[in-house]
C-alpha cells in the first residue's frame, strides 16, 4: 500500500506542477528583472512563496510505472532496472535480449 500512495502522491505533484508551471516561470522572471522596481519584485516574491511547494519541479520523483520503485529508474522507458531486466529476459521488450557469448 505504501508504494501505491507514493505513486498517487507523485502523480498529484506532476499534475500540480503542470497546472502552475507557467505562473511560476512568470513570477521567477519578474523577480529577476531589474528593470522593475524593488517593491514590485518583492510583491512577486511573495506571490511565488504563496504557490504550493508541491508545484515545484524538484519535488517530482521518477518512479517505475509498474512497481512504483523510486531508485534505479531507466529514463528511456520509465521502468526500474530490475523490472526491465525481468521483462527483457522474458523477451517482452522488443529489440532487447540477453547477451551470451
Amino acid at each position: 500500500m505504501k508504494r501505491k500512495n507514493s505513486i498517487k502522491r507523485d502523480l498529484n505533484r506532476r499534475q500540480l506542477f503542470q497546472k502552475l508551471e507557467l505562473k511560476r516561470m512568470i513570477y521567477k522572471s519578474l523577480i529577476h528583472d531589474f528593470k522593475i522596481s524593488e517593491k514590485d519584485r518583492y510583491f512577486y516574491t511573495q506571490k511565488l512563496n504563496q504557490l504550493p511547494r508541491n508545484s515545484s519541479l524538484v519535488r517530482i520523483k521518477n518512479r517505475c510505472i509498474i512497481t512504483g520503485r523510486g531508485q534505479g529508474i531507466l529514463n528511456f522507458c520509465g521502468l526500474s532496472r530490475i523490472k526491465f531486466r525481468d521483462l527483457a529476459q522474458q523477451g517482452l521488450i522488443m529489440g532487447w535480449n540477453k547477451a551470451s557469448w
